[in-house]
């Protein structure tokens, strides 16, 4: 099991399947900042990689499935927005909707667009990416010559590298930006924000969209170098373990990419044991129990935390 866990192939696999995890993570940030929980992140990704997968065999340009992933995620973000702030529904439910949309929705999108038929059933999955149009990988120059180290980091999709420097951008978008300070003070205090100036509808449309953004943009890396193509639930639960990263980082780009990393190792595990032989029905869980589990330190930690607050605020009120 070490010979098969510390292996150059399987980090190199932990990186691969953390990209579309930590892409939806980064978006679920950017929305909790704001204080828009956008729980529609997995219909999104389903979306995205149907239409990006479709327009990348239409047009033989993968940069282009790519971008029109991106429009269309962020499109299916604006309208839950439209939704939940100007028509007043209730958010979660709207994103459920979405959810159920990239779910059902999109296999009869795809029966309606490709026709395409096994015997009297329409089928639930398309192989339209090639090798021709799907996302390329980069040997990193360089890097690609160092022993071990660049077996790892180099030789992966462009979007890979894209999600880890997304990181980077997010961190400085909230905090180095007037449009970043904006964000945290509607998501802290509405009210206050509004009374200085801010538009709290439009910097809430502005973070579900970038949440679209990255959502569109790991439904891409989904259909277009991961799965090669799209089938019926491909994105199997990565919008909501990004939820869960979320929470577990805290809230922060960075906090949020380790406990991405750390779902893309789980997940990765799962997949190396099961091709080990062993059941899949025991390994396949892997990735939710240790959802599950990150969560709940998450919620002792952050109970610890505001014991600790209390017991500080108390012992100050006493010394008073």
């Amino acid at each position: 099991m070490l010979d098969l866990i510390f292996s150059t192939d399987f980090f190199f696999a932990v990186l691969r399947i953390t990209a579309p995890i930590l892409f939806a993570t980064l978006g679920a940030v950017v929305g909790e900042k704001a204080g828009v929980s956008n729980i529609g992140l997995e219909g999104t990704m389903m979306i995205s990689a149907l239409f990006g997968s479709l327009v990348s065999y239409w047009t033989g340009s993968w940069m282009l499935g790519v971008l029109v992933a991106v429009l269309l995620g962020i499109i299916t973000s604006l309208l839950m927005g439209f939704f939940a702030f100007i028509l007043k529904t209730d958010i979660i439910l709207t994103g459920i909707a979405v959810n159920m949309i990239g779910s059902g929705g999109t296999l009869f999108l795809v029966k309606v667009i490709t026709n395409i038929t096994e015997g009297k059933a329409l089928a639930s999955t398309t192989s339209l990416v090639t090798t021709a149009n799907q996302i390329p990988a980069w040997n990193i120059p360089l890097i690609k010559d160092i022993p071990v180290l660049g077996d790892i980091l180099s030789g992966h999709c462009v979007l890979t590298y894209v999600a880890f420097l997304m990181v980077f951008i997010t961190w400085a978008l909230l905090y180095k930006t007037p449009l970043g300070l904006n964000i945290r003070s509607v998501g802290e205090n509405p009210d206050a924000a509004s009374s200085v100036g801010v538009s709290v509808l439009k910097v809430k449309y502005i973070a579900i969209g970038f949440s679209g953004a990255m959502a569109g943009l790991g439904g891409a890396f989904m259909s277009m170098y991961y799965a090669m193509g799209w089938s019926l639930d491909m994105v199997a639960g990565r919008g909501f373990i990004a939820l869960a990263a979320q929470a577990m980082g805290a809230g922060e780009p960075v906090g949020g990419m380790i406990s991405a990393l750390i779902f893309g190792f789980a997940q990765a595990l799962s997949i190396k044991v099961s091709s080990k032989g062993i059941d899949s029905n025991l390994v396949t869980p892997i990735p939710y129990v240790v959802t599950i589990l990150g969560l709940v330190v998450f919620a002792l930690v952050v109970r610890r935390r505001i014991k600790k607050q209390h017991s500080a605020e108390a012992l100050k009120a006493e010394t008073k």
